[in-house]
């Protein structure tokens, strides 16, 4: 679809905020056009990205949802790093704890004061068919670590699992 079709797609829906994520949008060459055209018909625009590639070309029309990617994803290039520049205050960091390690992990990210954000979410891979082999951890485990913890974050579940079951992502 191009930006204009988008767009006239979005206006009956009379939503304020419009997410644009699946695979990776930052990789597709009119994601800044379609953010800067919505922000300019008066959208919230939010962008979710995997956090691997820069963000450097929606940094200003969109508020970005960033995925740190831990170690148990085994998808964890470090690529994040270089984004952190880029990311405002009111923009989201989403860690997916797949494990105790993870966890561990992400904790000791959090506390390094690096991350330049006050949104920061932990949400918990839950175990079972429909996490690629990760063993995952229950929700009920995470909530009471970050407790324990007293770690400045916001628990999240996956939702879409919750919907629709650890076998399918959507609709």
């Amino acid at each position: 679809m191009s930006v204009d079709e988008i767009v006239q797609t979005l206006e009956p829906f009379h939503t304020p905020h419009v997410l644009i994520t699946g695979g990776e949008p930052i990789l597709q060459k009119n994601t800044p056009e379609l953010c800067a055209e919505l922000v300019k018909k008066g959208y919230l625009v939010s962008v979710e990205t995997h956090g691997e590639i820069s963000i450097e070309p929606i940094k200003d029309l969109a508020r970005v949802i960033m995925d740190i990617k831990t170690p148990g994803s085994g998808m964890c290039r470090g690529g994040f790093k270089e984004n952190l520049k880029w990311l405002k205050p009111h923009d989201e960091i989403k860690f997916i704890i797949t494990s105790a390690e993870d966890y561990s992990w992400a904790r000791e990210l959090i506390n390094s004061g690096c991350l330049p954000t006050r949104e920061i979410l932990l949400c918990a891979a839950t175990p079972g068919a429909g996490n690629s082999g990760f063993p995952g951890v229950q929700p009920q485990w995470l909530a009471e670590r970050i407790l324990e913890d007293r770690l400045p974050v916001r628990f999240q579940v996956q939702l879409h699992k919750v919907i629709w079951g650890p076998d399918k992502t959507g609709v």
